[in-house]
């Protein structure tokens, strides 16, 4: 995200690529396509790098909010352009009122350094409005939200429960298809809908349906290029969505150098960059297997950057860190250490 770049600027560019541009089937021209993806990546405060936080907890597994806070900071300082509260920080293990107070917490500790993005996605409609409402008081800069996982709602469903979403608050609505781990997916006949009835200012994207590729440029296409996609790989697959048109990424909070490194080099054309970053993170990022398995590498790696106190996951979990799993993950992280300091 281009921070220099003043609000009049970034009107004049738009404008000026609507009018070269207009809106209609994806440009078929390699060069206008890349111009229009650019453009659209500059322009709103919600793209870049927005790091999803891992939740720390005390020994008696209630949240330990100043560890919290000091997550947020690292954040920052590493060079994220906002934080995220989604699924790899175990929304679905919190009471409503551990999710309100969190969305509390960052929202604070986010104000005036970056957007902040609360996850509302819940079993009901009812519930996830209850959620977004509070987050919007608290001072929200986008709301992010799953489909229900306990019931299989039809396509109809699903865009009604997205619909009152996004009508019943002011803010921007990021709908994520987290069908690639947890949930039913959103056809992209739908997400098209969506954005055709509110817009792209007002509906974005993070499709985790798989393949991902396949299915970022289906959107991408389906919308004439308008959609606002974001991707949450964990940086496995930044490089080939970036070159799909996305407008930015949500990794987890602990691999932030590497991703902020890597966005960078996407962004400046480095190639010997992007791959050098690159290799050695998605390396890194395959040792983590489903939901749990990206929690444990995750807050595994916080506690040895000094960052997290311990790795307490809440249980029941599906996935735990044997030594012999541990022992890869420290001689990668030393690998892609490396590579970002020279």
């Amino acid at each position: 995200m281009e921070k220099s770049v003043g609000f009049i600027g970034k009107l004049s560019k738009i404008a000026d690529t609507f009018t070269r541009f207009p809106r209609g089937p994806i440009l078929s021209n390699t060069e206008s396509r890349r111009v229009a993806d650019e453009t659209n990546r500059d322009a709103s405060p919600l793209s870049g790098v927005l790091p999803v936080v891992q939740l720390p907890y005390h020994a008696d597994e209630t949240i330990d909010f100043d560890t919290l806070r000091c997550e947020v900071d690292h954040l920052f300082d590493r060079g994220a352009d906002g934080i995220t509260f989604a699924m790899v920080s175990e929304v679905l293990r919190l009471s409503t009122n551990e999710r309100m107070r969190v969305t509390e917490t960052l929202c604070a500790a986010a104000r005036d350094r970056g957007p902040c993005i609360i996850s509302v996605g819940a079993e009901s409609t009812f519930s996830a409005i209850e959620l977004a409402k509070h987050a919007e008081h608290a001072g929200a800069t986008a709301l992010m939200a799953i489909p229900p996982v306990s019931v299989p709602p039809s396509p109809d469903e699903l865009l009604l429960y997205f619909e009152r979403l996004v009508r019943e608050t002011s803010l921007p609505l990021v709908v994520q298809d987290a069908s690639g781990y947890v949930g039913k997916p959103l056809g992209v006949d739908k997400m098209a809908k969506l954005l055709d009835a509110f817009g792209p200012e007002t509906v974005l994207f993070k499709p985790e349906a798989v393949p991902i590729g396949p299915q970022l440029s289906a959107l991408r296409d389906a919308t004439g290029g308008r959609a606002r996609v974001f991707e949450g790989s964990g940086g496995i697959a930044l490089v080939d969505s970036y070159r799909r048109g996305i407008v930015g990424t949500m990794p987890g909070a602990d691999l932030i150098d590497a991703i902020v490194a890597l966005w960078d080099g996407l962004r400046r054309g480095d190639e010997p960059k992007t791959y050098a970053i690159s290799q050695p993170l998605s390396a890194l990022v395959a040792m983590q297997s489903g939901l749990d398995g990206f929690l444990a590498v995750e807050k595994y790696l916080l506690v040895r950057q000094g960052v997290f106190k311990n790795a307490t996951v809440r249980g029941p979990v599906a996935f735990h860190l044997d030594d012999e799993t541990r022992h890869e993950v420290d001689r990668l992280f030393r690998q892609l250490q490396e590579v970002l300091q020279n």
